[in-house]
């Protein structure tokens, strides 16, 4: 058993295709996945986190350059940690759970281009989360699994809630489902505030120049061009996909299932979100629905990350939708 910071960390199993490990970032001990064309670089000193994912060596990640070998210790003061984020919400009821979120999982080489990392035991929630990891062959693809085990004597209510941090500057594309038809007028809500005596509210019929609608193939897309007037975008798509374009030329998707017939527990049961604040970082969430776990039950949520090189729109132009959705659409391998 490896130790560091005085906690004991991971346990690394030993070598397979497409896996080893590294010291990255001022960690030691990361878990690399990787093919001819992709490296991830798996991170469980803190909170369990991506901390690349990069395509031909561009890490598509946000990754603070004063968090390098940041470590949480328990009466300490918190940091707002950057890279691949997951959690479990929702967002506005769930008790702060510093154990899942910034604390010390185990990780481990499972197979090939595969990993685990595990949380410890979170008292605060009640649960347990274990990511697994799954890097393709051949492409980019990657393929993770969040699984929330309840380690209570009570029923547990939580969600699955990405957090990915991807590089600032980009454009992001979310599809709209044609059916069911979306609850907002605009395909969106935007939160923000509400001022005194209110505090935060969600407008569910935004005017925002830097976001537009658009149609292409017979579906609805929305367009974020840049930063908009409020950070945080929420989205009740069913299309089951969205794509973050970055502007060295790559689009970051990301796809997963959406169910109309399960609850979303969100304030606003929104099934994806797109925080676009002015600096740094572009933060991709999907979020899934609502499970109600009894002691020792377990519930799943998957995401399948992909890297494509894709063209950046010059400045007054739109993206190619059409281009963008046929290479999301297209079949896997």
């Amino acid at each position: 058993m490896a130790r560091a910071g005085g906690r004991d960390q991971a346990e690394i199993a030993g070598g397979a295709e497409g896996a080893r490990t590294i010291d990255y970032y001022g960690y030691s001990d990361c878990i690399v996945l990787e093919n001819a064309t992709t490296r991830v670089v798996l991170g469980h000193h803190a909170g369990g986190r991506v901390l690349e994912y990069a395509l031909h060596g561009e890490n598509a990640l946000y990754l603070a350059p004063d968090q390098a070998g940041w470590e949480y210790r328990e009466g300490e003061p918190a940091i707002h940690i950057s890279g691949g984020r997951c959690d479990i919400g929702p967002e506005h009821v769930i008790p702060r759970h510093p154990t899942l979120w910034l604390g010390a999982w185990t990780a481990e080489i499972t197979g090939t281009r595969r990993a685990r990392m595990v949380s410890q035991d979170d008292p605060a929630t009640g649960t347990r989360l274990t990511r697994e990891f799954e890097l393709d062959a051949a492409t980019s693809r990657l393929r993770f699994t969040q699984t929330q085990t309840n380690v209570s004597s009570g029923i547990t209510e939580w969600c699955h809630w990405s957090r990915t941090f991807a590089r600032h500057g980009g454009i992001g594309v979310v599809p709209l489902s044609e059916r069911p038809v979306s609850r907002f007028p605009k395909g969106y809500v935007m939160y923000g505030s509400a001022g005194p005596g209110i505090g935060h509210a969600i407008g569910f019929r935004p005017e925002d120049p830097q976001i537009t609608r658009r149609s292409e193939g017979g579906r609805d897309f929305l367009v974020i061009r840049g930063v908009p007037q409020q950070a945080k975008l929420g989205f009740d798509s069913y299309a089951g996909w969205f794509a973050y374009l970055e502007p060295h030329g790559v689009a970051f998707v990301k796809r997963f299932t959406s169910d109309p017939d399960r609850v979303y527990n969100e304030v606003a049961a929104i099934t994806s979100c797109i925080y676009y604040p002015k600096e740094r970082f572009v933060e991709l969430e999907p979020i899934g629905p609502r499970e109600t776990l009894a002691p020792g039950e377990s519930a799943s949520f998957t995401e399948e990350w992909e890297l494509a090189l894709f063209p950046f729109p010059p400045a007054g132009e739109e993206p190619n939708l059409a281009a963008l959705t046929a290479l999301v659409e297209r079949p896997a391998g």
